[in-house]
């Protein structure tokens, strides 16, 4: 699997985004975009996966991007995945917040302890347009503050 990923406000590429293919929750690919965004992957092909893209707890753009969530994409090398992220302390409109709270909903089952500090950052300083979907950033928080 191979694809682009990019800002959602200025489409320029981001670098050092990790890009994770699940099959239900056990990781069974991943790597990284280049400076130009781009990333490739090995996965099985024909298969149904999930792909997180998100950012890694250690390295210095942790809390910079929200996460994005693909589920039940079935992988292939013919077809680019792309995705745009959304910056960490901005706003976000409805269908883009719904993805990147998606994202922090599987992160939450699939990732460890020391996700939860730049999470639950992440979190604190997005701006969500619903009461609904306040709530459920809010849930995430805490459940990221308590991992912390």
């Amino acid at each position: 699997m191979y694809g682009h990923v990019r800002s959602v406000t200025d489409k320029k590429p981001i670098a050092m985004i990790k890009v994770s293919v699940f099959q239900d929750r056990s990781l069974v690919g991943k790597a990284y975009t280049d400076e130009e965004g781009r990333y490739t992957v090995d996965v099985p092909t024909g298969e149904p996966v999930t792909v997180l893209f998100d950012t890694h707890w250690s390295l210095t753009n942790a809390e910079e991007w929200h996460p994005s969530l693909v589920a039940n994409v079935i992988a292939d090398d013919d077809s680019p995945l792309d995705r745009y992220l959304v910056k960490g302390a901005t706003g976000a409109d409805t269908p883009s917040t719904v993805d990147l709270l998606s994202g922090y909903l599987f992160a939450a089952v699939a990732n460890d302890v020391e996700y939860a500090r730049p999470a639950a950052s992440r979190l604190s300083s997005l701006k969500v347009p619903s009461g609904v979907l306040h709530d459920v950033q809010r849930r995430l928080q805490e459940h990221f503050e308590a991992e912390a």
